[in-house]
């Protein structure tokens, strides 16, 4: 591969070598066969169009940073990388050298820290990296400008000051006219020529305006003749003559000598009958040498394109390429290949095209065909359009393309109640345009919905104002343009006449019967109170009062109440005065029926006491029989002593002689129950010891084993009925 020094675009060494032949024959095809190949013409890279000249063609394969020739692959380097240290230097010359390994495209920009001044030097000077090391400290430069009269008023700046924008009445250099000039061009040349007289008294100088002494006269001292042979002292005044010897001079083809006498102005072509060869060498020829001599032999050797013969007359072998052209439209489609024919596909377009911002004043040059694709370069000028809103002037912004943005600026047109417009200007707003396009059928298509740009009025006046609401319970600020009377949709709120109650219309309009009345009072407006009265009831009355909402206290309940009594089976009628008049003790016995109490004691019993509020007595005075732990014995005991755990009945010495006969027969018969399980796994052990044996194979008889009856099986029976007796008797 090869790398361009301008772009660094990576191209393969074969397309290269053929693009830089093809250019420069494409170069170099005006000229006559005797020219090509002589001159040294340029050629350009494919994609910036950096020119390289004929010598720097590329033969051989280099890495990247042009150390090593043909480097070998690696798989752990870039590709076509040598894998050493690059050691090219930085761009812009800095003095220092890249560090990165033999890599790709640009160097980066230089990262070594060096500590520099500003500008103008007068900054204390500071690190800073290597590629940004000028910088400004934007104090005013103050240098004396080339004029010698001003300095510099340019912030801190690199490079030389600019010219003296100042303008003075300065001379010409000889001093003959005056004008008004810039400072920056003090010297000037006038139109007039000189015509001061010469040394030598006869002649004037002929040149225009010049500084300085005129010099000698150009024809005083030693001149020579035409043939440069004799020299001559002669006045001013006389022409050097002619010397009469041979001229000598060589002549323009270079082997013959001038045979004429000594002569003024170019000498004669070469007249001299010489034998010439064809270019050819194929015949020869006794001529004049000033002639060429080529014969008229065509030339049959195939061209380079390998499609045409040579066909020149008098070819010297060295055919030149191809002169025929090309004519295949190339990929940009403006232009034919304009090589010579050639095989293969045809190189990118050689031309380029200027790509324009919309005011022209920045300009980048493409390739032909890429025009199209690439976008316009971004101008920093400023946009000089007329603004189209009502604004004297528009708002800042770069050259562009198409139409301006929409103005953002403040309206700031007056409106009818005195304020101005604060919102953004609105002379060119992007409205939907409706109903202009009205469809002929259903079978025709909806048609995208058209925008157009109009003026649209002004906004209504949102500058806030204090307003008060219609029944004075709040201020608000509210917009200009609602700014009236309103309401908050609270209530009311003002007193009634019944002094308990208040409006609960919607915040209204209130009008004052005098000037002296409560703000908080109700109006003619206010609703009337239609309510019952809702003051508080004396304690225990469930009774609303019978008059409707009024100021002051109730009159007395005297209706009566249904209720009833503590024990909840009898309805009482009961004045409501009364009851809510009476004490504890009173309610008390007002309210009780005077029968025995229905409730259940925890003990199951009936309450002995008369109707009565709260929780039964604890103490049950009933009689019930207490037994003892065996059910045998019994005697009638108070309940609340067996609640409260005082009285118990123990058992006698009869109950505890029964029980320990009962435990007795129980422990025999779990001893006999255990005597007879150890025999029967006796007898199942000896019977599997006899299977294993194998004594009987066929026939196996059964082994008859004879249980001896224990004491528990032979006596039970004695033992049994005595003791079913006694449980009868005591049950």
């Amino acid at each position: 591969v090869w790398s361009c020094c301008g772009c660094f675009c990576i191209f393969h060494l074969v397309c290269i070598q053929k693009w830089a032949k093809d250019s420069l024959f494409l170069v170099s095809s005006p000229l006559t066969d005797d020219d090509f190949g002589k001159k040294d013409y340029p050629w350009p890279c494919p994609k910036c169009r950096f020119e390289y000249q004929r010598a720097e063609t590329p033969s051989r394969y280099y890495c990247y940073c042009g150390k090593v020739e043909n480097p070998a692959v690696d798989p752990w380097l870039v590709p076509h990388s040598c894998g050493q240290i690059c050691e090219r230097e930085f761009k812009p010359s800095c003095g220092h050298k890249c560090l990165l390994l033999c890599h790709p495209g640009p160097c980066p920009p230089c990262p070594k820290m060096v500590t520099t001044t500003c500008h103008c030097k007068k900054a204390k000077p500071v690190p800073r990296r290597c590629s940004a090391k000028e910088w400004s400290c934007r104090l005013p430069c103050g240098r004396m400008l080339l004029c010698g009269q001003h300095a510099c008023e340019n912030s801190c700046h690199a490079g030389d000051c600019q010219p003296c924008p100042r303008v003075s009445k300065q001379r010409c250099i000889c001093g003959r006219q005056t004008a008004e000039r810039l400072c920056a061009s003090p010297q000037w040349q006038c139109d007039q020529v000189c015509g001061k007289r010469l040394p030598c008294g006869n002649h004037t100088c002929e040149q225009v305006c010049h500084a300085g002494p005129c010099g000698d006269c150009p024809r005083s001292g030693k001149r020579f003749c035409p043939c440069g042979k004799t020299r001559f002292t002669l006045p001013c005044t006389e022409d050097v003559p002619t010397c009469g010897d041979s001229c000598d001079k060589v002549l323009e083809c270079g082997i013959h000598k001038c045979s004429q006498r000594c002569h003024r102005g170019p000498c004669e072509i070469c007249r001299q009958e010489v034998e010439k060869q064809c270019r050819c060498g194929k015949h020869t020829k006794c001529m004049p040498c000033h002639k060429p001599y080529l014969c008229e032999t065509k030339c049959t050797k195939i061209r380079d394109c390998q499609k045409h013969q040579c066909r020149r007359k008098c070819c010297s072998g060295n055919c030149p390429p191809c002169d025929q052209v090309c004519g295949r439209t190339l990929g940009c489609r403006n232009h034919k290949c304009p090589s010579g024919c050639h095989r293969g596909s045809c190189n990118p377009c050689p031309e380029t095209v200027d790509v324009k911002c919309s005011c022209g004043k920045t300009v980048i040059k493409v390739p032909c065909g890429r025009e199209r694709t690439i976008r316009p370069p971004k101008c920093k000028q400023l946009c000089s359009r007329p603004p189209t809103c009502h604004h004297s002037t528009q708002e800042k912004h770069y050259c562009h393309f198409g139409r301006c943005p929409p103005c953002r600026q403040p309206c700031q047109k007056t409106l009818t109640c005195g304020h101005l417009c604060p919102v953004s200007c609105h002379d060119e707003a992007l409205v939907k345009q409706t109903g202009s396009h009205q469809s002929a059928g259903p079978w025709e298509q909806p048609s995208e919905p058209a925008f157009i740009r109009t003026a649209l009025p002004c906004p209504p006046c949102e500058v806030p104002l204090p307003v008060e609401c219609l029944g004075q319970h709040e201020i608000s600020p509210l917009p200009c343009h609602s700014a009236n009377p309103y309401s908050c949709k609270r209530f009311c709120g003002r007193l009634l006449d019944c002094e308990n109650h208040t409006c609960m219309k919607e915040c209204h309009h209130v009008t004052k019967l005098n000037s002296s009345a409560d703000g908080k009072k109700a109006g003619p407006e206010c609703s009337q109170c239609e309510e019952e009265c809702t003051k508080p009831r004396p304690s225990g009355c469930p009774h609303r009062c019978v008059l409707p909402c009024h100021p002051g206290d109730c009159p007395s309940c005297l209706q009566m109440l249904k209720i009833k009594c503590h024990c909840k089976l009898s309805v009482l009628y009961i004045e409501c005065l009364k009851l809510t008049c009476a004490d504890l003790k009173e309610k008390e016995l007002l309210i009780s029926c005077k029968n025995q109490c229905p409730k259940e004691l925890p003990c199951g019993h009936r309450c002995k006491e008369i109707c009565h509020s709260g929780s039964c007595p604890p103490n049950c005075s009933q009689k019930v029989k207490l037994r003892c732990l065996c059910k045998r014995l019994k005697k009638e005991v108070q309940c609340s002593k067996i609640q409260e755990g005082q009285a118990s009945l123990e058992c006698d010495a009869l109950c505890k002689e029964m029980k320990r006969k009962a435990y007795e027969i129980k422990e025999a018969e779990a001893k006999a129950a255990l005597e007879e399980e150890k025999r029967r796994q006796q007898a199942e052990l000896e019977a599997f010891e006899n299977r294993l044996k194998g004594r009987r194979k066929n026939k196996r008889r059964k082994d008859e084993v004879e249980v001896e009856q224990s004491s528990w099986q032979k006596y039970k029976n004695f033992i049994m009925l005595p003791v079913f007796g006694v449980a009868v008797v005591m049950v």
